[in-house]
């Protein structure tokens, strides 16, 4: 059973059609590429997936339980939409960390706030806080940050606080990582180490979707790619096989403005 499935998903902003009916699912430890243009439809697609807008059409599935359908009757309560946003982490272009607290503050605060909803909370209010602490070091430390644990956002370069954001991202264990175009903000230096830790995590088998321009390492890195144009889904297929040998014309045209066809 796929881990996520995508049915007939659409959104539109006024008169535009952002998405267009798209269907894709993801496998359990499966990288995904999600490749196109400016105004494609991939950014809004990942926000209807992590529930920061709200689809016109369609349904969600995570492990083959309905997490969004549009057809039914009443709205879900905000208490409704965190638990169903904790399927999902979302990394996005400019870091968003919040610059009044720590590294470490950044990646154990969704967690903290989590825990403060419990009813034994004030009871285990210590245990807790250690067991979210240990939680946030060793994510900071799987991303080469240990160091810099105690520091504020100012106080990192862009890199740094990128993979502070996918820490934070990772620390609900959520099912699906979701990268939105997560170097867009950085400069080529700064790019290279946000892109070793996506690689590290696909390593892992890290059931992730990625947004990105870098089309090198969409290829190389994500087991399967998505080219999406006009908010639809033009062609789909194994990564290496749709970015070096795309069979539609669009797909084709899109790419060679990249230089990623001989």
């Amino acid at each position: 059973m796929a881990i996520l499935e995508v049915q007939e998903l659409s959104k539109r902003f006024g008169d535009v059609e952002v998405l267009r009916k798209i269907n894709c699912s993801l496998e359990a430890g499966e990288a995904l590429s999600i490749i196109g243009s400016s105004g494609s439809g991939k950014t809004t697609l990942l926000r209807c997936l992590n529930f920061l807008e709200t689809p016109d059409a369609g349904r969600v599935l995570v492990r083959g339980e309905t997490v969004f359908d549009a057809a039914e009757p009443k709205k879900p309560s905000e208490a409704a939409l965190r638990r169903r946003r904790l399927h999902f982490g979302l990394v996005f272009q400019s870091f968003n960390l919040f610059p009044q607290y720590t590294a470490l503050e950044n990646v154990r605060l969704a967690g903290l706030l989590l825990a403060k909803e419990r009813p034994d909370f004030r009871e285990k209010r210590k245990e807790i806080l250690t067991e979210l602490n240990e939680r946030a070091m060793f994510l900071l430390t799987d991303m080469g940050l240990a160091d810099r644990a105690g520091h504020y956002p100012h106080q990192l370069s862009g890199g740094q606080q990128q993979r502070v954001a996918i820490a934070r991202a990772l620390a609900l264990e959520p099912d699906i990582l979701c990268f939105d175009e997560p170097t867009s903000a950085l400069d080529p230096e700064l790019t290279g180490e946000v892109l070793r830790v996506i690689r590290s995590l696909a390593e892992q088998r890290t059931t992730m979707i990625i947004v990105t321009h870098e089309m090198a390492f969409a290829r190389d890195v994500a087991d399967r790619a998505i080219f999406m144009d006009g908010g639809r889904v033009v062609e789909e297929g194994p990564a290496r096989e749709l970015i070096d040998h795309p069979q539609e014309e669009r797909t084709r045209q899109f790419l060679s403005r990249y230089g990623a066809l001989s």
